[in-house]
């Protein structure tokens, strides 16, 4: 397996994804110590080694504790990761067995972002600022959406190149919309003023619970969409590259 551009990024949400409340049961908490333990260690040899045991964690962890989210967090993040086939088996797994339905919408929300590659995007929201947005009123542009936190540290990394290709491309036609994943507005508003990130942000103070987080299966951040000129979503890994591929889709006849 590829080690995926934002690896940093989703290891660091699932640290955060996994911990164990005080309320849980000793032999859950304890479980699921050596489980995060186990996959940790896998981080040092590579994508596949880490997404395996994170794999063989979550389905040991789902066979004796069927009502733990976070033994189903394991599963959905591997299936974020993994090709079309493997991640529509995971999904269809939590579907039928025993997952909080928090859960078993996220899997939903993830077969959403697959099925979503080549079709309209379907983004309409009023922004931090008031600005009424609708990716729908937006064809003829070429859009970023773009997945994001001021809390994460691999997504405040990225603001230098996302400026940079905005500033470069913007004339041309390329636009950004952020989809905050912060539950502070107050920082949200300063930090973005500070770094100069004139473009639109959606926020609803949710954390991970973002509706469109949810409704399009976002489980790790940084993660950047690209959006062509006919209002179509055309990537899904839009990090490496960025001004590149919003060139190319910007070339492309209309």
């Amino acid at each position: 397996m590829k080690t995926p551009a934002n690896f940093p990024g989703i290891v660091a949400a699932l640290l955060a994804a996994f911990a164990v409340p005080a309320s849980a049961e000793k032999s859950f908490d304890e479980r699921s110590k050596d489980a995060r333990t186990a996959i940790m260690a896998k981080r040092p040899d590579g994508a596949a080694a880490f997404y395996n045991e994170l794999e063989k964690q979550g389905r040991e962890l789902v066979a004796d504790f069927p009502d733990k989210t976070e033994a189903y967090e394991m599963l959905l993040a591997v299936a974020g990761q993994a090709d079309a086939t493997k991640a529509r088996s995971i999904v269809a797994e939590i579907e039928a067995g025993k997952a909080p339905a928090a859960i078993k919408q996220r899997a939903r929300g993830l077969l959403a972002k697959l099925d979503a590659v080549g079709k309209p995007l379907d983004l309409k929201f009023t922004s931090l600022n008031g600005r009424a947005i609708d990716l729908a009123t937006m064809k003829g542009k070429v859009v970023l959406v773009d997945f994001w936190a001021v809390w994460c540290g691999p997504c405040v990394a990225e603001i230098p190149n996302v400026k940079a290709a905005y500033e470069q491309l913007n004339p041309k036609g390329f636009e950004i919309v952020g989809i905050s994943f912060d539950s502070d507005r107050e920082k949200l508003e300063a930090f973005v003023k500070e770094k100069g990130m004139t473009w639109p942000q959606y926020f609803d103070g949710k954390g991970w619970k973002n509706e469109f987080g949810i409704k399009y299966g976002i489980n790790s951040i940084p993660t950047m969409w690209l959006v062509d000129k006919q209002g179509n979503l055309r990537d899904m890994n839009a990090r490496q590259d960025l001004a590149g591929k919003v060139e190319k889709l910007l070339a492309e006849q209309e």
